[in-house]
């Protein structure tokens, strides 16, 4: 009887980060601010690529490239997520190495899920994940503003 070898050539996992959006009180300050980043990366003759710098390097790339977004918790509530398109190192202006997580810079809201703050990133399972907010409107809460309607729906009255 053949016992099995090590597993190889498995295809990895999707997996995501989450991690708190400071300094942001909505999702458009959100987008305002990527935006500009664009913009100025535009104007300076540099790829218009969004960057979101971090400290630590995830050792999990395959599961994050599978697939993965980050989630962006503002003010205290996982509202909004981008894929991950790219992970690279990156050196800051004093040489110190750090990592640049490229983003989709496609903003895709989310079913408001509060979160407990913490400190970098996190892992985050897919079925821990929330899931994304419904491109068409519902005739509830058709023409509530959607921080509004995120808000209501966090407390389960949409």
């Amino acid at each position: 009887m053949d016992l099995p070898g090590p597993r190889r050539n498995v295809a990895p996992m999707t997996l995501h980060l989450i991690k708190l959006c400071v300094g942001i009180e909505r999702v458009e300050d959100l987008r305002e601010r990527q935006q500009a980043r664009l913009d100025d990366k535009k104007a300076n003759g540099e790829p218009p690529e969004l960057l979101h710098i971090t400290r630590m390097t995830p050792r999990r790339q395959d599961e994050l490239l599978d697939g993965g977004s980050l989630y962006w918790v503002i003010k205290l509530s996982t509202r909004v997520r981008q894929r991950i398109i790219g992970l690279r190192p990156y050196s800051d202006r004093r040489g110190v190495k750090r990592c640049a997580i490229v983003l989709d810079p496609k903003l895709v809201l989310t079913v408001p899920k509060r979160r407990r703050p913490f400190q970098g990133w996190r892992y985050l399972k897919p079925q821990d994940a929330p899931d994304d907010l419904p491109n068409s409107r519902t005739k509830a809460g058709a023409h509530i503003p959607p921080e509004l309607r995120a808000e209501l729906m966090e407390l389960g009255l949409l």
